[in-house]
């Protein structure tokens, strides 16, 4: 006779559920399926425009500003100053950044980004957030234990670095300035833009450096 084992079935039951989407992407999924079927829209428009958003309108469009503000030190500074005007020379500018503040890391300081209430996120420049921006575990421990959640991303700070959270609302929302890697003096915006990661922008990746990037 089979034994039963409470505590394995309850591991597998929750496995299980853990990899169902959530319940607004299920829904989402039903109302794009039953569009479809009355031909009111094109699956494959909507995977494009799916597509623009995650690789080209962002992050890239975060990564041309930092990029620009590596090399540009006047831009940078109208940037910490008025991130909603700066990302305007761009013609960025939409509602997701409407009240956006750039917060910058330094040697002494690690900034992270996180919205606690639902998921407030600045997509025109970031593109679409990721998943774990948005689940309840991030939000809440990003503030509860900064340091652990950055670890967990690779991120190993030491005790003399000051980790800054800030959580994004409807009103404000925040880009970090990464710090620019040693060895990328002499890289144009193009080349400079091409090692900067979503992650980085939001607070989750702090080492940019070239080498890492080809490793």
């Amino acid at each position: 006779m089979a034994s039963f084992d409470s505590k394995t079935i309850s591991h597998i039951h929750h496995e299980l559920h853990s990899d169902l989407p959530s319940e607004p992407a299920l829904r989402t999924k039903a109302l794009e399926s039953l569009l479809a079927e009355k031909k009111l829209i094109d699956p494959a428009a909507v995977d494009a425009w799916i597509e623009i958003y995650r690789d080209e309108i962002g992050p890239k469009r975060g990564a041309a500003v930092i990029a620009r503000a590596w090399r540009d030190p006047a831009f940078k500074a109208r940037l910490l100053a008025d991130g909603t005007a700066a990302i305007d020379e761009f013609g960025f500018a939409g509602h997701a950044t409407g009240h956006l503040q750039a917060v910058e890391n330094t040697a002494e300081v690690h900034n992270l980004v996180v919205c606690t209430l639902c998921s407030c996120y600045p997509f025109s420049i970031l593109g679409l957030s990721p998943s774990w921006y948005k689940s309840n575990e991030y939000r809440a421990r990003a503030v509860r234990d900064p340091r652990g959640v950055l670890e967990e991303f690779g991120v190993k700070l030491d005790e003399k670095t000051q980790v800054r959270v800030w959580d994004s609302t409807s009103e404000r929302r925040y880009l970090v300035l990464p710090e620019r890697p040693r060895g990328v003096e002499d890289w144009g915006e193009d080349a400079l833009a091409q090692i900067v990661t979503r992650n980085a922008m939001i607070g989750t990746e702090r080492d940019l450096s070239p080498k890492r990037a080809t490793a």
